[in-house]
């Protein structure tokens, strides 16, 4: 019999009043083993159930539990799959742990293409690891959303991607889950001269018969390290060729939208900050479906940010008799009649950086500029660090280390804060990807570094002064 072992009790849960501890292990749910977390959260979604749990002394005790449908008995396990994680068996074209320097700890070369990480944390998967039997429980269980990485619908080219000569037929799943009504969202890594061009049309057109089942489809370009000595040759898109791709997926976007009312296939904000065009207005992104994928984290970002400086500006001693001529309205006043430039708000004077990659640089300049217009009090530096780590190809602010940091902030004014968005870091840590930590760099920089969440209202809260979580 598998045995998971419970690692963590939640304060105030079903498993706490029943005396479940962590070092326990849980055996059955209804009598029957569970295989991983699917399976028990499946079982569990019940207003009765029977739990048999093995205490630490060896005991075993059998637990009736009466509890609302879908509520949670508390747990949680040692592994968080309750099963070995499975590696990706694929050799991608343009896989990004292929272009990591060696030296980097050892969790950051796994290749993970589980679908259970799909349906937990939202990882993309290329459907090539699935047995019959976890296609079956995908379907039973309605576990949703699965989320796809597609890079093609022509199988002998995704095959070529892939290097899996499996990885074509592995698209007919595509239709099982669409015929199983399971939400599905979808992935392309756009490689130049690939399956960019006529193959992205015909990609966008054949997962489009899936919509709206298949809710949304990003379309990001090919991250490319300069750790490439051995792989595929790939090259880096030009700012023309950038207006290409909008032009293909606005184009789409038309069409679908008049279709079935979703705008469908989305392009990630590199594509319109390398093209120099706008982001889109909010509404054209579908609820942002497709943030992990860095589609719309400009746009809901600029939002937040205004919304919270409006409400920062709102709570400011007189503004009530400032003439608030946008009564009842949500949004800022406009002119600096309505709200002024906050110049009487008792805000200490203050000089602070925000370091970001590249990619974020100019519009997190733009925001601090209306930031300070309304607070002067406040002088914001934004410092754009370029990628020697990995290469200036990559612009994101999320694979900056440390070491590029604190180089290219050695010897400037940084202030007395620095403020670093939590996407540098794994979830609950404060490690840069080169093993650096947070409070190394506040050490050798001799400026306190704060940790800001990836939102506007979070920003604003941190450029005030705020504490953060």
């Amino acid at each position: 019999m598998k045995k998971h072992k419970i690692d963590f009790i939640e304060p105030g849960s079903i498993a706490e009043e029943l005396g479940i501890e962590t070092g326990d292990y849980l055996l059955t749910v209804n009598k029957e083993e569970i295989e991983d977390v699917f399976d028990y959260h499946f079982l569990i979604n019940e207003e009765y159930v029977e739990v048999l749990v093995e205490k630490k002394n060896g005991e075993e005790w059998e637990l009736e539990i009466e509890k609302e449908y879908e509520e949670d008995l508390g747990i949680g396990f040692q592994n968080g799959l309750m099963d070995a994680y499975r590696s990706c068996h694929n050799k991608c074209i343009f896989c990004f742990i292929d272009q990591m320097p060696p030296g980097m700890r050892d969790t950051l070369y796994f290749k993970d293409d589980d679908s259970r990480l799909s349906f937990l944390q939202g990882n993309y998967v290329t459907l090539t690891n699935l047995k019959e039997t976890d296609v079956e429980r995908i379907i039973t269980y309605k576990l949703a959303p699965i989320n796809i990485s597609v890079q093609t619908m022509n199988p002998r080219l995704r095959c070529k991607m892939l290097n899996n000569r499996f990885a074509g037929e592995a698209l007919a799943l595509i239709k099982r889950f669409y015929d199983a009504g399971i939400t599905m969202n979808g992935q392309i890594v756009l490689c130049k001269g690939i399956n960019d061009g006529e193959e992205l049309e015909y990609s966008i057109a054949e997962l489009a018969k899936y919509a709206p089942v298949m809710e949304s489809v990003s379309v990001v370009p090919v991250g490319l390290s300069k750790y490439r000595d051995g792989l595929y040759p790939l090259e880096p898109f030009t700012k023309e060729e950038a207006k290409q791709v909008l032009d293909t997926v606005h184009k789409w976007q038309q069409k679908i939208y008049a279709d079935c009312g979703l705008h469908f296939i989305h392009a990630s904000d590199e594509w319109y900050l390398l093209a120099e065009r706008p982001l889109p207005e909010e509404s054209r992104y579908d609820g942002y479906l497709q943030l992990e994928n860095g589609v719309g984290m400009l746009r809901l970002l600029k939002e937040e940010f205004t919304e919270s400086l409006a409400e920062a500006v709102r709570r400011l001693p007189g503004w009530e008799s400032q003439g608030k001529s946008a009564a009842g309205s949500s949004r800022e006043p406009q002119g600096e009649s309505a709200a002024g430039s906050c110049q009487d708000f008792r805000l200490e004077p203050e000089r602070l950086t925000i370091v970001t990659g590249v990619l974020a640089a100019p519009m997190l300049t733009e925001l601090c500029a209306e930031f300070m217009r309304r607070f002067p009090q406040k002088e914001v530096v934004v410092q754009p660090i370029t990628n020697h780590f990995f290469g200036d190809h990559i612009t994101v602010s999320g694979l900056l280390t440390g070491q590029d940091i604190v180089s290219q902030m050695q010897g400037k004014d940084a202030g007395s804060r620095i403020l670093l968005p939590c996407n540098m870091f794994k979830s609950g840590e404060t490690v840069f990807l080169d093993d650096m930590t947070a409070e190394e760099m506040e050490k050798t920089l001799q400026v306190k570094t704060v940790i800001v969440k990836s939102n506007g209202c979070d920003l604003v809260n941190a450029l005030l002064g705020g504490e953060q979580e």
